[in-house]
């Protein structure tokens, strides 16, 4: 691991200082910032307000004075008022009110009685029956009532507004009114260089936009945060939202109620806020600045601060190659100088200290004493790390000694097994003689038994497994070394487990796959170790294949041989349960197993590794995914590996 570099006491002074300065800065730069956005959101906020308001007015007093227009039309006597002279009045109407386009009298039977156009020949008393009209039905109902904007010739807007006529069973006036003044009054209004207006119904439904399309294609903005509040009449009245383009806007409204209409005044938030953002470019270039001053000022200060320690540095290192004589000239009256003067004091008493060289020679006489009575006892453990050398030799006599005993303690629970089994054939040929109480007790007491001998031949047989491991465990390169094909003793022996673990676990199956370099051919090694090895692999793949569930899983073993410039490769792969992170650093050692009691000792892997590294002079390693897969890779060193054909 590479050394961490450790700071200088100035280097660190200078920091320091450039942290606080930068960390001033940055707090009264962020406070700066929001205040400047706050009042640039406020101000943009008010002046889209006082432009919605005021759409909203006039819009209001427009729709007002053509009310108090045609509402004269509406009077009482207007009914008795011959064909003529109403015709006259409408005449008039039409050119004191130029928005009006169209005019219609329907009697109180909402029959048609006059009807005033200026693109249209006039009508007089059609007769036609208007009484299911929308704009008939909402003035009886409503007194006054608005229609919903239409469009004529593909552009320009028209509301209807009907007016019901004083008296008993009234007539009702209608007009058709071109809106296209409130339109440019909109579409008019502007907030700095993009911003814009428009207007919408109490549906959501747009009304008038900048962009006629959208107004032509009866666009719905309902959906808009902004529309939707204005709409539900809840929250703000101003708030951040998107346009109808998609951008940020701010956004403010205003209502005209007698329409049930909304006017919107828009402003992208970008441009809005566009003066903030170069304050936040400006409190940049200042936080910068601010940094490059208090660097040079930092480091400034903190070599004037390091001067008088590098002098006490430089002293106290002259001091302790021996320099006696030497004092430290440091002037300051703060601890620094306070600190050289202890150096300059601890100098003179060792000066002093020189004259008792007797006594320092006999102290270190002492200690060399000392130290060769630690050295006998070094000594001592090694010569008992010597003796637990021959641990080995001892665990195999161990293991011998343990082995005659505990062969006849297997033997002993398996012929007491088939005793009982005797027994219950007995009872069974007794029949009905033998009596029912007895026999409950017998067969209650044999069950027990069976029972207690099923566990004692378990354990024994563990007590074996791991005899024999450690016999073999404790031996060293048994057998022939001799030239060896490692394709084929691979082949024999992944077909010896296969057998073996299909004897063990009947219906068990798992798919083999080989891929076997020719170029490996022959090498030098002992085949009954290196067979060992295999078989435990192997063995340990099919235990965790076997292990994982899972529908559709389909157990795989994957069995690879690859020879290389230096060494020849044997690599085993499972698609099993995979290997812990916890236990992945303790699998080779000895006595270590993660299987259930009685299925493992912990010395199979411990023991292929002694065989491929000691013996063989090799590496064997292990890679895995916990739930997916495991993969352990031998390597057999090339020096070994016999031309192909060689004798």
């Amino acid at each position: 691991m590479r050394p961490r570099r450790n700071l200088s006491l100035a280097q660190r002074l200078a920091l320091a200082f450039l942290g606080l300065v930068a960390a001033v800065l940055v707090v009264n730069g962020s406070i700066s910032m929001w205040f400047a956005y706050k009042e640039a959101t406020a101000s943009a906020v008010r002046v889209e307000q006082e432009k919605a308001d005021a759409a909203a007015d006039r819009v209001a007093q427009f729709i007002a004075e053509l009310e108090q227009q045609i509402g004269w039309t509406t009077r009482a006597d207007w009914a008795r008022v011959p064909m003529e002279q109403r015709r006259y009045d409408f005449i008039r109407l039409l050119r004191q009110a130029p928005a009006i386009t169209e005019l219609l009298y329907l009697d109180g039977e909402g029959r048609e009685r006059l009807r005033l156009s200026r693109l249209e020949p006039d009508v007089i008393d059609s007769g036609a029956d208007l009484s299911a009209d929308p704009r008939f039905r909402g003035a009886r109902d409503q007194r006054v009532w608005y229609g919903p904007v239409t469009f004529r010739r593909g552009s320009e807007p028209y509301m209807a507004v009907a007016m019901v006529h004083a008296g008993r069973n009234a007539g009702v006036t209608i007009a058709e009114v071109n809106l296209k003044l409130i339109w440019e009054v909109i579409t008019a209004i502007r907030v700095g260089g993009t911003g814009y207006a428009f207007v919408t119904d109490t549906a959501g439904r747009l009304i008038a936009h900048p962009d006629m399309s959208l107004v032509l294609r009866e666009t719905d903005l309902s959906a808009l945060p902004q529309v939707a509040g204005a709409i539900a009449a809840v929250g703000e009245r101003v708030r951040a939202a998107r346009g109808v383009d998609g951008r940020a806007v701010l956004s403010a409204h205003a209502a005209i109620p007698r329409l049930g209409w909304i006017v919107f005044v828009e402003q992208p938030t970008a441009e809005a806020l566009a003066p903030v953002y170069a304050a936040f470019y400006q409190t940049l270039a200042l936080l910068a600045l601010g940094v490059v001053l208090a660097l040079l000022a930092g480091v400034v200060l903190a070599r004037r601060l390091t001067g008088p320690i590098r002098a006490l540095q430089a002293g106290a290192e002259r001091l302790g190659q021996g320099d006696l004589a030497q004092r430290i000239a440091v002037s300051s009256a703060d601890e620094i100088g306070t600190l050289a003067l202890r150096f300059n004091e601890m100098a003179a008493r060792i000066q002093e200290a020189q004259e008792t060289l007797e006594a320092k020679v006999a102290d270190r006489t002492r200690e060399l004493a000392q130290s060769l009575e630690d050295l006998s006892t070094a000594q001592g453990r090694l010569v008992q790390t010597e003796k637990l050398a021959s641990l080995g030799q001892l665990t195999a006599g161990i293991a011998h000694e343990i082995k005659n005993p505990l062969n006849f303690v297997n033997n002993f629970a398996e012929l007491s097994v088939e005793l009982l089994a005797e027994l219950d054939e007995a009872m069974d040929r007794a029949g009905p003689a033998l009596d029912p109480a007895l026999r409950a007790e017998v067969m209650e007491l044999s069950a027990m038994l069976r029972e207690n001998l099923g566990k004692v031949s378990a354990h024994g047989r563990r007590a074996d497994s791991i005899v024999r491991n450690m016999l073999a465990h404790s031996r060293e390169g048994k057998g022939e070394r001799r030239p060896v094909d490692v394709n084929t003793l691979l082949e024999e022996t992944l077909t010896l487990a296969w057998h073996g673990a299909r004897a063990e676990r009947p219906g068990f199956n798992v798919t083999l796959e080989k891929r076997l370099d020719p170029a490996v051919g022959q090498v030098d090694l002992y085949p009954q170790e290196f067979t060992r090895v295999l078989l435990n692999l192997f063995g340990n793949a099919f235990h965790a294949v076997q292990q994982k569930e899972g529908a559709g899983f389909q157990p795989h073993l994957l069995v690879t041989t690859q020879a290389r410039a230096s060494d020849v490769v044997v690599q085993v792969r499972d698609n099993g349960t995979g290997i812990p992170e916890p236990v992945r650093g303790h699998i080779f050692e000895p006595f270590f197993t993660t299987k259930p009691p009685g299925q493992g000792t912990g010395l199979g892997l411990s023991l292929s590794h002694d065989i491929v590294v000691q013996q063989h002079g090799g590496s064997i390693a292990v890679a895995t995914e916990p739930g997916a897969w495991t993969e352990f890779t031998i390597c057999l060193p090339r020096r070994a590996v016999l031309a192909e054909g060689a004798a």
